[in-house]
């Protein structure tokens, strides 16, 4: 700092030298510099000048303002001195005439105090006299309060000179009179009808009247008891009010009374030391506030939750929930009068049943949501097989009248699309359940006082709607639509097969959809908590409802077809038959109704096979050409003979050897679980068939042209059935066994040429 002021070159310092400053610019610096430097010197100097006329502006300015004041102030001085020199010569006049009135008034002063007492005295004997009278007075008027009042103001007069005897009458008297205003107030205590401000008011002034607080408190208690049950019986009667209307009427009813006891008992027995009760009475008199409390509060709370369930499913649930938000408020205002009883837990206990009400009604709307939409599916189903083209009646009526059970085949051409139903079956029944869920957020609302988050039974109950609302409704789908997959219902086919279409859309979209809005919603983690159902065991009973349904519909189509072929076998007389000249009708029957079966598959399915490869759209080379003759013949090249020489006398080396081919070939189940294909679901309904037909050939006894028939009936078959089938070799196998089996059970096994057997089905 010293370094600084003490440098020559520092135009700031004190010890500047410009000859010195001049010089050193003059060595160092160029032309260029130096003049750089004389206009910034310049510069700054101009500023300085300016700087320094401004402040010698306002410094002038201040000074001339100062003068101003100072000129003023002078000025009020003089005025000020002058008045206060009046105002000393009045005081010194006051005090001299203060002083000779004292003088003067001295002797009679003591005089003035003696007469006064004497008044104040007979004014109290005045009183003393008169009290009895006014207490009646006031008692005959009803002003309880006034008359003890007047009794206070009394009472330690009383109490001192009560033994002499000019005071001995009117205490007596005024006792009689308080006693019987303490049984007149006893009696109005125990009215009914009180309210809640009188019972306290009675109550103050029978303390006050030297009741025993023990029993007072009882008493009270008791009262107050019946006059809140009489509001809640009031409230009971309300049935034509909304909820927010009820729950107003309770607050300034019951409530309001509620507060005012609980307020009036504290003040007066337990924030007082009472003298004349046990020490123990504090908390005896506490004890019995909450068992009050907790009793009226449990009523009161009964008949608001009864009121809530009746509205709830039936009102606008925005007010039913704003009625019950003013209740919670309310409650947890009152938490600091009885701080025993948590009042806010009781409200949230209310709202959270609520919510579970509201829960079970959207799950009872769900079910019947469902119910009418599975009714308004099986209507359409039944008119469009109702109304079918022209071209199609013939079918449709020989499939009717060959129903098993009255369960025709619905397998003919409908004119509403499958898909529609099953969109409109799907899609209505995901939207009623995401309108549903996001109408029960209403609980969840940040305007409500209450948070069902922040409380345990709250968050149960958000995650009781997921399980008892989606969760279970879901698994209601699945147990509706698998009792119509079981062997004693009476759902047509086609329905079957809409569900579980519908099934595997939920498995596939529906069911994720649904689980991850709920989630989201609802601030859930489904995937962490280990009390939610997880989405993938929803899928899976979806996909296992759908797989049981598409059996069924197999089960059921087959076991119509079945039906037919059946009694096509066992009508007939095969010992009695004549030579062959067509197909039988039976036969055309059933592939015209597998024809049908494919096109309503169709509509919802692809042709592809999940294992077994693709679908065949050509035939091989031969395979509509070779009859089963030739192939019996093929197979019978091992043998020692063919089925065209086949006699009584080789059967049983035949029978044994074609018994040893099954034992060894692959082993077909017939009613396997199928896919979720069009080949797949034909294959299995084939398979049915074609089993029946064995069975039923196994059971009769054929004569040659009986056996020829059977031959001509399965050539047909293969060569109309391959086309339905991924492998077409299950058809030979199946139709093989069943010409064997005519075979076996032939009485003269001759089997017709195969260019016959062409002939007669090309013809067909």
């Amino acid at each position: 700092m010293e370094d600084k002021t003490s440098n020559p070159y520092d135009m700031d310092g004190s010890s500047f030298d410009a000859d010195r400053y001049l010089q050193k610019l003059l060595k160092e610096c160029s032309l260029k510099q130096i003049m750089d430097t004389e206009a910034t010197i310049v510069r700054q100097t101009q500023t300085l000048h300016s700087d320094m006329q401004t402040l010698v502006y306002e410094n002038y300015n201040k000074f001339i303002s100062a003068t101003d004041t100072i000129r003023k102030m002078k000025t009020d001085f003089k005025s000020m001195e002058t008045e206060m020199n009046l105002l000393m010569a009045n005081m010194n006049s006051i005090t001299e005439f203060s002083e000779r009135i004292t003088d003067t008034l001295q002797e009679t002063r003591s005089q003035l105090t003696r007469l006064s007492g004497k008044h104040q005295l007979l004014k109290k004997l005045q009183f003393l006299s008169s009290l009895p009278a006014k207490l009646k007075t006031l008692i005959e008027e009803e002003n309880y309060q006034q008359a003890v009042q007047e009794y206070s103001h009394a009472q330690k007069v009383l109490q001192q000179y009560g033994q002499q005897p000019s005071f001995q009458g009117i205490q007596e008297d005024c006792i009689k009179i308080l006693d019987e205003l303490k049984d007149r107030l006893k009696g109005e205590f125990r009215q009914t009808g009180k309210s809640a401000q009188s019972l306290t008011e009675i109550g103050e002034l029978l303390l006050q009247l030297g009741e025993r607080p023990s029993s007072l408190a009882k008493e009270m208690l008791e009262c107050a008891s019946k006059r809140l049950h009489e509001q809640i019986v009031v409230l009971q009667d309300q049935t034509d009010r909304d909820m927010i209307e009820f729950i107003d009427l309770g607050i300034e009813g019951f409530l309001k009374d509620l507060t005012l006891v609980i307020s009036s008992y504290s003040d007066m027995f337990l924030t007082k030391h009472l003298e004349q009760e046990a020490d123990d009475f504090e908390q005896t008199a506490r004890i019995d506030l909450n068992a009050f409390v907790n009793r009226n509060v449990d009523e009161y709370l009964a008949l608001v939750q009864d009121r809530a369930e009746l509205e709830i499913g039936h009102g606008d649930s925005q007010i039913i929930l704003r009625g019950l938000d003013r209740l919670h408020r309310r409650m947890t205002a009152m938490r600091t009068l009885c701080r025993a009883v948590d009042m806010s837990k009781s409200g949230i206990d209310i709202i959270v049943n609520a919510a579970q009400q509201l829960c079970q009604t959207h799950m009872r709307s769900l079910k019947d949501h469902f119910a009418d939409s599975l009714s308004s599916v099986r209507l359409a189903l039944v008119s469009s097989a109702n109304t079918v083209p022209a071209g199609t009646a013939a079918t449709s009526s020989s499939s009717q009248s060959g129903a098993a059970g009255g369960q025709g085949s619905t397998s003919g051409h409908t004119t509403t699309p499958l898909r529609e139903l099953i969109s409109n079956l799907y899609i209505s029944t995901i939207e009623k359940v995401k309108g549903l869920m996001q109408d029960l957020l209403i609980f969840l609302q940040p305007e409500w006082s209450f948070n069902l988050k922040g409380d345990p039974k709250g968050v149960q109950c958000i995650e009781g709607i997921r399980e008892n609302l989606l969760v279970a409704f879901l698994r209601h789908f699945c147990t509706t639509v698998n009792g119509y997959g079981t062997v004693s219902s009476t759902a047509p086919p086609t329905l079957l097969l809409v569900l579980s279409k519908v099934c595997l859309e939920m498995d596939r979209a529906g069911v994720h959809a649904l689980t991850s809005l709920v989630d989201e919603l609802y601030n859930l983690d489904a995937e962490r908590s280990g009390t939610l159902v997880h989405e993938s065991e929803l899928c899976t009973e979806m996909r296992d409802s759908a797989q049981l349904l598409l059996d069924s519909y197999v089960r059921l189509q087959g076991l119509h077809l079945s039906q037919m072929l059946r009694k096509s076998v066992e009508t007939r007389d095969w010992l009695n038959c004549l030579e062959p000249r067509s197909v039988r009708a039976v036969m055309k029957r059933v592939v015209e109704e597998i024809s049908a079966i494919e096109a309503v598959l169709g509509e919802l399915y692809d042709s592809s096979v999940t294992l077994h490869g693709g679908s065949r759209t050509t035939a091989s080379s031969d395979s509509s050409r070779k009859t089963h003759f030739s192939i019996a013949a093929s197979k019978q090249s091992q043998f020692r003979s063919t089925w065209s020489t086949y006699t009584p006398q080789s059967q049983l080396d035949s029978s044994f050897v074609s018994n040893m081919q099954r034992l060894f070939s692959e082993k077909i189940e017939i009613f396997a679980p199928v896919e979720f294909s069009k080949v797949s679901i034909i294959t299995g309904i084939i398979k049915i068939c074609l089993k029946t037909l064995l069975e039923c050939v196994r059971l009769r006894t054929f004569s040659r042209y009986g056996l020829q028939q059977i031959q001509v009936d399965a050539h047909y078959l293969q060569m109309n059935l391959w086309r339905f089938v991924s492998d077409e070799n299950l058809i030979h196998v199946l139709l093989d066994e069943i010409l064997g089996s005519a075979v076996l059970r032939c009485l003269e096994p001759i089997l017709m040429e195969p260019n016959a057997v062409e002939i007669i089905c090309e013809r067909n």
